[in-house]
């Protein structure tokens, strides 16, 4: 009877012990990672194959396709740059022990704005060499913004308090990761002032941007 009431014990100790440790992030990061997948799958989907009268003759099919780089770029741009928001993604939540309530919706605001980016994705290849290529532009360089402030409100609840972190993430790799979140807001929303003067200066400076987070240690890993 005493060892039952002993085993009984223990168990809700254990039980209480884990409730105070929270909620791992394992979950979150499987949502994250099926969110991000998806996004980045649906991006080929706007590579359209061309019209059946453009078959008529290997040079006619050839042409056409050509005429489709804008979507090429668009889909090489955003597949690269939603390949590094996993990447940095993945090395945040290396630091992270446990998950709350306004950490969940911190990481749904930036899981929001990662499945919004193949409309203008579509937008800014449609838009291309267009009349209206700013405003293809404007809202390409605009959700980007959002992504690059949601990935730090992220980070900043996330460490914010440091009880949400593993005891063995060090200063440095916190530090780290703050120095690499700081060039996405301001790179991003120079890229849509620009646009508003000439967009082909915002495209460059987002592909500049794509660039410099694809150096070594850019993600602050």
């Amino acid at each position: 009877m005493e060892e039952r009431q002993t085993r009984a014990g223990q168990a809700s100790y254990s039980s209480a012990g884990a409730e105070s440790e929270g909620r791992g992030p394992e979950r979150l990061e499987a949502f994250s990672d099926g969110v991000f997948a998806i996004a980045i799958t649906l991006l080929v989907l706007e590579i359209r194959v061309p019209a059946a009268d453009r078959f008529v003759s290997p040079r006619v099919l050839l042409d056409a396709l050509g005429e489709l780089w804008p979507s090429y770029l668009g889909y090489l741009v955003s597949f690269v740059t939603i390949g590094i928001m996993w990447a940095n993604h993945h090395n945040l939540f290396r630091h992270v022990r446990r998950v709350d309530h306004s950490l969940l919706l911190a990481n749904l605001f930036l899981l929001l704005g990662v499945g919004f980016v193949p409309f203008p994705t579509a937008l800014l290849a449609a838009s291309i060499g267009e009349p209206s290529a700013q405003v293809g532009v404007l809202v390409y360089s605009g959700t980007f913004v959002a992504i690059a402030l949601a990935f730090n409100v992220l980070w900043y609840r996330a460490r914010k308090g440091g009880h949400l972190l593993r005891q063995d993430t060090s200063r440095a790799s916190i530090e780290a990761i703050t120095r690499s979140y700081r060039y996405g807001v301001p790179g991003y929303l120079l890229s849509f002032l620009l646009a508003l003067v000439n967009p082909t200066l915002g495209m460059v400076v987002i592909i500049a941007l794509v660039i410099l987070y694809l150096l070594p240690r850019s993600s602050g890993a």
